[in-house]
């Protein structure tokens, strides 16, 4: 299975299918008494601790986001099991993409400018000074 490239996998990540484990089995959805049903549901599971195609600095990364080291996802929204497969090893490649990532940077703390207190501030008393105008008139 191929992960294309994006950021954390700069060279993309191709997964032997021998880490992977698929399962198949009935999928629930609309019918009649279970007849005429195909095993469409397609179950994928890939174990990070031991799978051979990550370094050491992804499985870490995706230990951090999966604390027990599978990765299990059920594709049953397609009525082919061939189209549940591509649904399941889609969604595979996006978690993993997405888990790779290195983290963004800190925030660094700025401080307002002081055209923008100065802003703030003129702000305030024009709405303090309408506000101030809707009392009572007075002579």
């Amino acid at each position: 299975m191929k992960v294309p490239p994006g950021p954390g996998l700069p060279a993309g990540l191709t997964i032997p299918d021998s880490d992977l484990v698929e399962r198949f089995s009935r999928s629930p959805g609309p019918g009649g008494q279970s007849v005429n049903t195909t095993d469409s549901r397609v179950e994928l599971e890939l174990d990070v601790r031991t799978a051979t195609c990550f370094s050491d600095l992804q499985r870490a990364r995706a230990l951090k986001r999966w604390p027990d080291g599978v990765i299990a996802i059920a594709a049953s929204e397609h009525r082919s099991q061939h189209r549940n497969r591509a649904a399941a090893r889609e969604r595979l490649a996006d978690l993993l993409r997405e888990a790779l990532a290195p983290p963004p940077p800190p925030r660094r703390a700025t401080r307002p400018t002081r055209g923008s207190k100065e802003r703030r501030l003129k702000a305030k008393k024009e709405r303090s000074h309408i506000k101030s105008m809707r009392g009572r008139v007075t002579d």
